[in-house]
């Protein structure tokens, strides 16, 4: 029995993981906005900083006072870094770029787009459409300063969103990965190469060099005796570990993404089985004997692919039970063309939650089963790893 085309197989859309660990939001356009438990530490050590500074721009303010303003400031620093990452995110949905989710912690914020940009002005695009929010907030907030008698609470917090904006954009645009900087120095290199791998590697040593101006900033207030020196020294340091870190994310992803010369996809797919829908568990697991089994029903629709775990404890106490309960669904991101090129099939099986794909020929009709663990071994083996 032969199923007819993988187009037809099923018409569920594939939903992304719910997001987790922190307090949601709010959903923008299916995306859950989510606040990271370290948000509140982040927003914290902001108000005991940054109290004690408001007498300087307030005179005669009261404690009270001060600290309601730097609690106004820490929030308003958070929707700033709101801001910003919506506008990563309403971008990368008008290019087709699925979104997982929008989540602050405590360094800022991170958009988690589940698909890399096909194109370097896609990259390019998504990354600037940040900094673009920050800066036209930071203009609307200095526009609004001229129209505000200055020393008074409305004043200080608009001056306060201003300064945030300004911040959020300046840092952002600093040129490493994974700041949006390195992103927009990727597709430069990317546009100008025709390699991403290349792009990646620059922006990745700019993120290096900015992770190193950034300790020697924080170790030349100590040398100066600056009055902030101690809180330089913390934020500077840890910025500069979470800058090293995701630019080293980033290097070892680029490099998953590779397809060593040589390895061919016939290689590492397993040869395809399809069997009825409505066969015995226990029978669809033997005769599955190493390759994948696409289970396939009257109609000619497939049901789905296999799930062998899923199946031996169903045929443990129910062997004769339909295969088709132990299927896992065949979802179009989990349709692999066998003329893809090596690096879009070793992307595409990074990006989606699924641990076996379903490779078809041209013409639509499957020819094989990839599963995720031995695209790995192959990859390791020669090298691709």
């Amino acid at each position: 029995m032969e199923a007819d085309r993988l187009g037809e197989v099923t018409g569920t859309t594939h939903q992304l993981p719910a997001a987790g660990g922190g307090l949601l939001l709010f959903r923008y356009s299916g995306v859950p906005v989510v606040l990271a438990p370290s948000w509140w530490v982040g927003a914290l050590a902001v108000v005991v900083f940054y109290a004690p500074l408001v007498g300087n721009l307030m005179p005669g303010a009261s404690m009270v006072t001060s600290v309601l303003l730097a609690c106004a400031f820490a929030v308003l620093l958070g929707a700033s870094v709101l801001a910003h990452e919506l506008g990563h995110c309403v971008v990368a949905l008008k290019l087709g770029l699925p979104v997982r989710r929008l989540r602050l912690f405590l360094l800022g914020g991170l958009s988690e787009i589940a698909k890399t940009p096909r194109r370097p002005v896609h990259e390019g695009v998504v990354a600037a459409a940040g900094p673009a929010v920050s800066i036209a907030l930071a203009g609307a907030c200095g526009l609004a300063l001229l129209a505000i008698p200055a020393g008074g609470p409305v004043w200080l917090l608009v001056l306060e969103c201003a300064f945030a904006n300004t911040a959020v954009a300046v840092f952002n645009l600093l040129p490493g990965l994974p700041l949006d900087g390195g992103r927009m120095l990727r597709a430069g290199v990317w546009a100008l190469t025709g390699r991403r791998g290349a792009g990646t590697r620059a922006a990745v040593v700019g993120g290096w060099a900015v992770a190193g101006l950034l300790v020697a900033w924080a170790l030349w207030g100590i040398l100066e005796q600056s009055p902030d020196r101690w809180l330089r020294l913390g934020v500077c340091v840890l910025t500069a570990w979470f800058v090293v870190a995701g630019a080293g994310g980033e290097l070892a992803a680029e490099q998953r993404r590779g397809w060593p010369e040589g390895l061919l996809l016939s290689d590492v797919v397993r040869p395809v089985l399809q069997l009825p829908a409505e066969s015995p568990v226990a029978d669809a697991l033997a005769a599955a004997a190493g390759r994948g089994v696409v289970l396939v029903r009257a109609d000619g629709v497939a049901a789905g692919l296999l799930d062998e775990i899923a199946a031996r404890e169903l045929a443990a106490h129910s062997p004769f039970a339909p295969a088709e309960h132990a299927a896992e669904p065949i979802r179009p991101e989990s349709v692999l063309l066998a003329s893809e090129p090596g690096e879009e099939i070793a992307e595409r099986v990074l990006e989606t939650p699924a641990w076996q794909f379903v490779v078809v020929d041209d013409e639509g009709r499957p020819s094989g089963v990839l599963r995720r663990e031995d695209l790995h071994a192959a990859l390791r083996d020669h090298g691709g790893r």
